[in-house]
């Protein structure tokens, strides 16, 4: 039998489970509601179902670090996109009780990084990151009920795109190596940050002329090989150069495909070039195209060149047709080339049909 006691003007409870004695503040200063705490904590105890600890003690750092390590162990997630997307969330949910988090907090947090520049898709991206960290510790039994995280709208797929010679164009302005990046997400529309920079050495094989993203390492979690073009054999090819020279003017193993050539990250892996590409841009009069365009470019050269869509999926990585087809952009000189492969099939059966003697009059 379990009984209150107050500890100045706050109440606390006693009961039993499994004979062994629980105290635990309610955290409220009215009788009523401490009565009743108490009476759900006994009938839980009584039936054996699981009691949780105070709610008020699980704080967002708890379970975000809960997420983190479940991501580590499981590897479901890539760690260095997962840790930017809980970077945003951190600066916002630290310090707060999970118990407390909310629609109207998730609605907040969306305001406020729509004031910041970040879009529905981005924010969406985010917000599932918390639900999944508030499901995680439901399912860890630190979490009594999952709130409901509302999606936002999101914009139709962006259809930015890059025709030969704005890529031209864009390229020109970067150094030599980021040469070299842009046209692997050109080619074969792998991912610029988790897949282009991350690569090693060890992934490049100039002699099978192939290069390889390991088991892990893509966002799907799949391994995947394909083969150089003359012109990315080319640049691979200077590129490998430029970083053995750097290990031997260093007298150190870089094992980097990317590193920094120069500066005082020298040696170090480019994790980005947001600047340069940005510049690069804006003086080849390309003003917001996205590093992410560059793979939706690959899908659409993909289906240009009647590549099957089973062998582009393996080149890209798309896991699904579904996102795959979201890839798979239309434009006008599409559509206008359609036009006129439609007009040579019409015209040559009209001229079939006069040879046999058949009339093509309405």
């Amino acid at each position: 039998m379990g009984y209150l006691y107050q500890r100045g003007n706050v109440w606390w409870v006693k009961y039993y489970v499994n004979g062994r004695a629980v105290r635990e503040s309610t955290a409220t200063e009215k009788e009523t509601e401490a009565r009743r705490f108490l009476k759900d904590r006994e009938g839980k105890a009584a039936i054996g179902q699981a009691i949780l600890p105070r709610a008020d003690r699980i704080r967002y750092e708890e379970a975000a670090q809960d997420l983190r390590q479940h991501y580590e162990v499981t590897g479901q997630r890539n760690l260095e996109e997962a840790e930017y997307r809980l970077a945003h969330l951190d600066r916002f949910f630290v310090g707060r009780r999970i118990v407390g988090i909310g629609p109207a907090d998730a609605t907040a947090y969306a305001q406020k990084r729509q004031t910041e520049g970040a879009s529905n898709g981005t924010i969406n991206r985010e917000l599932a990151i918390l639900n999944r960290m508030l499901r995680l510790a439901y399912e860890n039994g630190k979490l009594l009920r999952l709130p409901m995280i509302r999606q936002l709208e999101e914009a139709p797929p962006r259809s930015g795109f890059f025709e030969r010679d704005e890529f031209e164009a864009v390229r020109r302005h970067l150094s030599e190596d980021l040469r070299l990046a842009v046209t692997i997400a050109h080619t074969y529309g792998w991912r610029m940050q988790s897949e282009v920079l991350t690569l090693e050495l060890r992934q490049v094989d100039l002699e099978a002329e192939t290069i390889r993203l390991d088991p892990g390492q893509t966002k799907n979690d799949e391994g995947r090989l394909v083969y150089l073009t003359p012109e990315l054999r080319g640049l691979l090819t200077a590129q490998v150069d430029r970083v053995m020279a750097l290990m031997r003017e260093r007298s150190a193993v870089i094992p980097y495909l990317f590193p920094h050539l120069t500066g005082r990250f020298q040696g170090q892996r480019i994790r980005d070039f947001r600047k340069a590409w940005a510049s690069a841009c804006k003086r080849a009069g390309c003003r917001g195209m996205l590093r992410h365009d560059l793979r939706r470019t690959a899908v659409r050269n993909l289906e240009r060149s009647s590549v099957s869509r089973s062998v582009a999926m393996k080149v890209t990585g798309h896991k699904t047709e579904s996102v795959y087809r979201r890839y798979a952009i239309v434009n006008d000189a599409d559509l206008q080339e359609a036009t006129r492969k439609l007009a040579g099939t019409i015209s040559g059966t009209i001229g079939v049909s006069s040879l046999d003697g058949q009339s093509v009059s309405g």
